[in-house]
Formats: structure tokens, sequence, C-alpha cells
């Protein structure tokens, strides 16, 4: 009987041991799944051995998952077994219930949800404890896990499941976007978001979309005289102005400031009317509407240049990139003691907004965390004028993309001033709309005069040094 008793305690303890290896198992799973990769790049980097040992335990995901999963259900499976034939010994057939009730407890509690709640919870930490054990366990269990993994290729290939197929292009990037947005915090956190999704888009976006347009930028007739182009370079605030002949589409250079100064101060007391400023000028570098932000990017650092002249595809002159837009794009709008400053978004009593139409839905969306469309149009005048499918007129009002938009004012077929009201607001966007509307709308009047103040546009490069 005594020598029962000792077999019967031998087993209990063997059962305990299997609880705890199961517990192992499982927390190691969640622990290698759910430590940071950021971190421990870094802590590799800085020659942490056991963090090297992560990363490469997780370069074979499926041999490390695997390897995982096969010791956990040998132990627990042995635990079981054990278990059961203890209770039966000991309760005949109803030690099956009693076998199955007290493991499904101790399992389910300290060999699972324990060890992996503590794992979530200090991921990191409990990684780079487990990584030189289960290093040893993948390497003894890898010929049991590839024979595993060939049986399940094989059964999946029969109902025509491909297991090869990993994350593309598109899915990564997709979940890099996930990561930045759930990370959410103070002012200086939304800027840093804003400006990594801004620095994802950069191969997405074309220099169509965040030049400036031909009509508002700042040119010079190379036929004037020279003390007219003087003029007109000091009442400039950039430092680079296309020159043109003959018709504007005849971009021949692109002057510079500092040449200009260069060829006057050479010159000294001569006649200065001998000055060409066409021989001063740079040529001028065109590159298509189509070419993304990334390229054109990658193309300024390779030339040493920051100011291209963007052509469409039957070669019409379209407007100017620089450096400084590109950068905008990413870190915001920039601006020093030349910039003409142009306010471009009015907040309005009620929750609305007063918005100049040249404004760009990626500005609007990045100041205010919006998610209004950008594929078919930069702007949002262009935003409404695809989706109304017309050119509306002043007073029409379109609620689309959790927004009511009301024409404020339009000059010829350019629409010049919106009223954007979200649609959360839509109680009190109401009452201000029917003030609008009632004798001429009071609200109109303060719109329009806001719109001119906006619509002017700004005759810019966007380049100020």
């Amino acid at each position: 009987m005594e020598w029962i008793d000792q077999e019967i305690l031998l087993t209990l303890g063997v059962i305990l041991s299997l609880i705890v290896l199961s517990a192992f198992f499982s927390g190691s799973e969640t622990a290698l799944t759910a430590a940071s990769t950021a971190r421990l790049h870094q802590l590799q980097r800085r020659g942490n051995q056991r963090a090297a040992t992560v990363t490469r335990l997780r370069e074979s995901n499926d041999t490390l998952i695997g390897a995982i999963l096969v010791g956990n259900n040998i132990v627990n499976i042995l635990a079981s077994v054990l278990a059961t034939s203890t209770m039966i010994y000991l309760f005949d057939n109803q030690g099956v219930v009693y076998a199955t009730a007290i493991m499904t407890v101790l399992l389910v509690i300290f060999a699972e949800v324990l060890p992996k709640t503590y794992a979530i919870n200090n991921p990191d930490r409990m990684a780079l404890a487990v990584a030189p054990i289960i290093r040893v366990v993948v390497f003894c269990l890898y010929p049991v896990v590839v024979l595993v993994r060939v049986v399940v290729k094989g059964v999946l290939g029969l109902f025509g499941v491909s297991v090869e197929a990993g994350l593309g292009r598109d899915e990564r990037d997709e979940e890099l976007r996930g990561l930045i947005e759930m990370h959410h915090g103070p002012d200086e956190e939304a800027q840093e978001r804003a400006m990594l999704r801004s620095i994802l888009d950069l191969a997405e976006v074309e220099v169509e979309e965040i030049m400036t347009h031909r009509r508002n930028v700042a040119m010079i007739d190379a036929d004037l005289p020279l003390e007219q182009i003087m003029q007109e370079v000091m009442d400039s605030p950039f430092t680079r102005l296309p020159l043109w002949r003959d018709d504007q589409d005849g971009i021949i250079g692109v002057l510079h400031v500092k040449a200009l100064l260069r060829a006057l101060r050479s010159r000294k007391d001569e006649a200065l009317d001998d000055i060409d400023v066409v021989e001063i000028a740079n040529d001028p570098w065109f590159i298509p509407d189509t070419t993304s932000l990334l390229d054109q990017l990658q193309a300024f650092r390779a030339r040493r240049e920051h100011f291209a002249v963007v052509i469409d595809e039957y070669g019409a002159f379209q407007g100017v990139v620089t450096l400084e837009d590109i950068l905008e794009e990413i870190v915001g709008e920039i601006s020093d003691e030349h910039d003409i400053t142009v306010a471009g978004v009015r907040a309005q009593p009620g929750g609305s907004f007063v918005v100049d139409g040249t404004v760009t839905i990626r500005d609007l969306n990045r100041e205010f965390d919006w998610l209004l469309p950008d594929e078919d149009a930069s702007t949002v005048a262009g935003l409404v004028l695809h989706e109304a499918r017309t050119i509306p007129d002043v007073g029409q009002e379109f609620d689309f993309h959790g927004f009511r938009f009301r024409i404020l004012r339009r000059q010829r077929n350019q629409i010049t001033s919106i009223r954007l009201t979200p649609r959360a607001g839509m109680g009190e966007s109401i009452g201000v709309g029917m003030g609008e509307g009632m004798g001429n709308g009071a609200g109109d009047t303060v719109g329009e005069g806001v719109g001119e103040g906006v619509g002017e546009g700004k005759t810019a490069n966007s380049d100020s040094e």
C-alpha cells in the first residue's frame, strides 16, 4: 500500500511538472509573437544576444510556432493521460469524469490564461528570458515540425489552399499604417503621426497634386526692360522666378535672384542695360505632372536643385514644384519672414469651416484628422466638382463623405470659397444653413466676404530661401 501511495504521489508530481511545462509553452508562444520587433532590433544592435536569438527564431515563424504547439500538445496529452489513469485507479470508471473536470480547470487557468496574461503584459522581458530554451526545443522538434508541415500542406492542397503566400507590399503598407493610427497621444504625437502618414504617401502622390498652379506662379517676361525686371524681382518674395518669352507656355529659364545680384555687382558703373537675364538664368528643368513625390524628392537630391517646371503629357506648362513643397507635405506648412500668409481655412461658429477652394484635401485631412478622399481630386473645390458632376452655383449645398459643402463664392467657373460642416454637428449646421438662406442670407454675406479674403490665391512659387 505504501508503494502504491508513493507511485500515486510520483504520478501527481509528474502531472504538476507537465502543467508547468504547458504553461511555459503557452506563455512563450504569446511572448515571442507579441514582442516588439522595433525594440528587439534596437537591443540586437546594442549587442544583446538574447534579442538576436529571438529575431532568428521569428525569422522562421512557422517553424517556431510549430515546435511550440507540438511540445505543448505532447505535455498536455501526457498530463491528461496520467491524470485519467490515476483517477480510474482510485475511483473506477467515475475517474474519467473527475480527471476531465480537474485537468480542464488546471490547464485552462494555470497552463493557458495565467501564463498568457503575464506574457501579453511583459512580452519583451519574457521573450528574452525563454529564447535560449525555445531555441533548443525548436532544434529537437524540427524533424517532427517538418513532417507535420508536409502533412498540413498536403491536406490543404487537396482543397486548393496555398500556404506559401505571405504579406504583399500593399498588406505590409496597410499593416504599417494601422500601427501608426493605433498610437494616440498628446498633440506632439499627433503631429508625428501625421508626418509618418505623409512619408508613406510620398510614393502615391503626384507632383500635380501639390504644385503651384500656373495661374498662381510669379513669372517674368524676359523681354521686359531690365529696370522693370528688377522691380518685379524686388516685389516678389521668392528667389527663383521662371522667365517666359512670347507666351507663358514658353518657359526659357529660371532666374535666381543671387545670379542677378552677381551680374549687377560685376557691372558696377557700366551700363546695366547690357545685362541679358536669359544668359544668367538657369536652364529650366521640366518634369511630367505624373511624377511621384518620392521620385521627385530623390531627383532633387541627385541634381542638387530645388525648383522644377511641371508640364502635362502635351508639353504644356502646368505649374512649378519645389523641394519646399515636398518637405511641406511631410512636416506641414513651412513659413518664413518672406512668405505671404494667406488664411486658407477659417473656423466658424457652429463647428463649420470656410475653406479656400484651392486648399488641398491632404492639408485638411492632416490638420483636422479628417478622412476626405483624395484619389480623384487634390483640392476641396476639385472634390466638389467630382462629386457634383457639374459646376455648382453660389448657395448650392451637397452632402457627401460625412460633410455638408455649401458654395459661398465662385469666380467664373472656379469655386473659390466653400463652407464645410461636419455631419456630426448636423443639428447646428442646419440652423446655420437656415439662417444663411433667409433674406438672401446674412451667412452668405459673411461667407462671401471671407471668400474674397481667401480666394485671391497665392501668387507664389512656393520657394522661399
